[in-house]
């Protein structure tokens, strides 16, 4: 059986932004869970300047056709201009896992 879920790994400006996007996602059963990784320090250029800042990181669980769902209500309450919003196809997982995930989440209609 085809894995049906990925992993959506977002960066934000803070741990509470990262809980803020964590919770509208799971409360709309979009993501099934989500690990949070504070303090991070990314490196980057933008607008032609070198930054380096402290950022935290959201890794998701979810189900690969929710992609795009997702990724239109991260955008709608991310503070970043072009958030980093990225799939990560999950070639495999443990079975109960994987229909633990499914069960969390819902097919939009």
């Amino acid at each position: 059986m085809a894995v049906e879920i990925c992993i959506v790994y977002v960066t934000t400006r803070d741990k509470d932004e990262a809980l803020k996007i964590s919770r509208h996602l799971t409360e709309k059963k979009l993501i099934a869970c989500a690990n949070i990784f504070d303090g991070i320090l990314s490196v980057y250029e933008w607008e032609g300047r070198l930054l380096e800042e402290k950022e935290a990181v959201i890794v998701m669980k979810t189900r690969k056709e929710l992609f795009a769902d997702v990724e239109k209500e991260i955008k709608t309450v991310h503070s970043y201009t072009t958030p980093c919003i990225v799939s990560i196809p999950m070639t495999s997982a443990s079975g109960d896992f994987a229909e633990w995930v499914m069960n969390q989440t819902s097919r939009r209609g």
